[in-house]
């Protein structure tokens, strides 16, 4: 594939095909269905579908009981609503009892645009990292995400998977195969390592093509299970290259910069810099938020000039 393509409508697609082979697969809506694509699940299994409007906590609780009794529950809503609004009930619910839960959340980060800061969800992955049990994926593409999808229906226990609102580059072709757990090799280099996931890979891709042109050659690994976090794919990356940037459309503070200071700075201390959000932003284009709050490939190109100059410092 080429071009662009929408995450959401993906994962949505992928339910219904999963929907066939899975007679236990159920889904839970919030009044969201439309915008996150499984209406076409409730179309073609409506027994199976539950849409409980504005009441996440319910969808939540409900989820946990189904799994409860043998049924797989995907609880599919937007990105802000999916986490800070039934934490409670995902952390003793699902968390505390390891319950087969998947949560499909879309229309996170600040690329929801328009909806404005209420709707921008920039502290749901440290939310979900920091449950115990669950699993958490950015996938960088629709490519990967409809083979993260398969992956986290088939496999037992708690998952999050973090989707975009718009239609997003795709950086995989079809011959690409999703490995849960471990860190995809998009790129390489010697001189850094850009450490992304969800759109940022494809913004780390863009930026390291600027920076060959400047002689510095960066790798790039495509972080999409960023919990568990591949650990050997990190070590190797800072150990070669002796400098990373950690790039993601997320709050600085929990998401994937955090998770890779911990690591390498207990494990192999080298000059890492974080590209992404210091704080909430306002209403607008995704492209214009994205410039404005510097989660450009510009801005990725200056985090590793800078990572690079401390190599030595």
């Amino acid at each position: 594939m080429t071009g662009t393509a929408s995450t959401r409508e993906v994962a949505g697609r992928t339910l219904v095909e999963l929907g066939r082979d899975h007679p236990d697969l159920v889904v839970l809506g919030g009044d969201l269905n439309k915008s996150t694509f499984t209406n076409l699940f409730g179309a073609a299994y409506p027994d199976r579908f539950f849409d409980f409007g504005p009441a996440e906590q319910n969808i939540v609780s409900v989820a946990a009981g189904m799994a409860a009794s043998g049924k797989v529950p995907v609880v599919s809503t937007f990105a802000v609503f999916s986490t800070a609004r039934p934490y409670d009930q995902l952390r003793v619910g699902v968390s505390q009892s390891n319950l087969n839960v998947k949560v499909v959340a879309t229309h996170a980060g600040i690329t929801t645009g328009e909806d404005g800061m209420s709707a921008h969800a920039i502290e749901d992955v440290a939310l979900m990292c920091a449950l115990p049990n669950m699993r958490v994926i950015v996938p960088a593409d629709a490519v990967e995400t409809a083979q993260v999808m398969r992956v986290v229906v088939e496999r037992q226990g708690p998952f999050y998977v973090r989707l975009s609102r718009p239609a997003t580059p795709v950086i995989h072709d079809n011959g690409f195969t999703f490995t849960f757990g471990k860190a995809e090799r998009v790129r390489e280099g010697d001189d850094a390592t850009v450490v992304a996931c969800g759109i940022m890979v494809n913004t780390a891709l863009e930026a390291a093509e600027a920076l060959a042109r400047e002689g510095v050659e960066c790798r790039v690994l495509n972080m999409a299970t960023v919990k568990p976090l591949d650990e050997d794919a990190l070590l190797s990356a800072a150990l070669d290259t002796g400098a990373v940037v950690t790039a993601e459309e997320h709050y600085v503070n929990g998401g994937l910069g955090s998770l890779v200071s911990q690591v390498l700075s207990t494990r192999a201390p080298v000059p890492v810099e974080s590209v992404a959000l210091r704080g909430y932003a306002e209403s607008g284009t995704a492209d214009e938020l994205l410039k404005k709050y510097h989660l450009s490939a510009g801005d990725v190109e200056d985090a590793v000039r800078k990572a690079v100059s401390r190599k030595d410092g």
